[in-house]
C-alpha cells in the first residue's frame, strides 16, 4: 500500500479494500511508487493506493508505437501474448482513484478502459481475478510497435533503447477486451470480487 510517499505493508490496507475498489491491471510506469507520487502531485490524487503484485499469463507490457507529449518518452502498452508469462501488479483502485487514473492515461483518446478477458491474472496469494480493468491503446500511437512484425515487451529492453526503435503500429493488441463507456461512473467499472 502506497501512502504519505511510502510503501506500507498490505495488512495495513483499509479494511474491506477488496469489496470497495475496483482491480485494474498495473503494467509499465502504473507499477513504479514513483508514478504514484507523481499522480498525488499532479493530479491530486488521494488516499492509499493498494497494489499487489499479479502473475500475468498470455499477455505481455509491450512498448508502444508513439511517445509520450509530455516527456517524450515511449509509454508501454498491453498485447496478447500467448505462452508468455510476466509479473505486474493490481491496483485496487478506488472510484476517486479510478477517475485520476482516467485522466493519466487520457481514457478515450491515448488509451480506452477495458474488461480484459484475454489471458489469466494472479495474485501472489493463488487469488485470480476474472475480468480485470487495463488500459489498452485506443488509437495507432498506443497500439504496439512492430518491429520487424514482432512487437517488443518492455522485460526485453530497456526504456532508453526503446525510444530508438522504429517500426509500425500494429492494427491491433489482440485482446480479448470489453471496452468499458467512458461517459459512465467510475462507480459503475466496479465488479463484485
Amino acid at each position: 500500500m502506497h501512502l504519505d510517499g511510502a510503501g506500507h505493508p498490505l495488512s495495513t490496507a483499509p479494511a474491506g479494500w477488496r469489496s470497495e475498489r475496483v482491480p485494474v491491471l498495473a503494467y509499465g510506469s502504473n507499477v513504479c511508487p514513483a508514478k504514484i507520487t507523481w499522480l498525488r502531485e499532479t493530479l491530486d490524487l488521494t488516499g492509499p493506493a493498494v497494489v499487489v503484485r499479479a502473475e500475468c499469463h498470455d499477455v505481455a507490457a509491450v512498448w508502444s508505437a508513439g511517445l509520450r507529449g509530455r516527456d517524450g518518452q515511449r509509454p508501454a502498452t498491453l498485447a496478447a501474448a500467448p505462452g508468455v508469462t510476466e509479473w505486474h501488479a493490481v491496483w485496487f483502485a478506488t472510484p476517486e482513484q479510478l477517475a485520476v487514473l482516467d485522466r493519466c492515461e487520457a481514457r478515450g483518446t491515448h488509451y480506452d478502459l477495458a474488461r480484459l478477458h484475454s489471458g489469466k491474472v494472479v495474485l501472489e496469494d493463488g487469488t485470480v481475478v476474472p475480468d480485470v480493468l487495463a488500459y489498452v491503446g485506443a488509437g495507432p500511437s498506443r497500439m504496439p510497435l512492430l518491429v520487424d512484425g514482432q512487437a517488443v515487451r518492455t522485460a526485453e529492453l530497456p526504456q532508453h533503447e526503446a525510444l530508438a526503435l522504429a517500426g509500425v503500429p500494429a492494427r491491433s493488441h489482440g485482446l480479448d477486451v470489453t471496452i468499458l463507456d467512458p461517459a459512465a461512473p467510475p462507480r459503475e467499472c466496479a465488479r463484485e470480487f
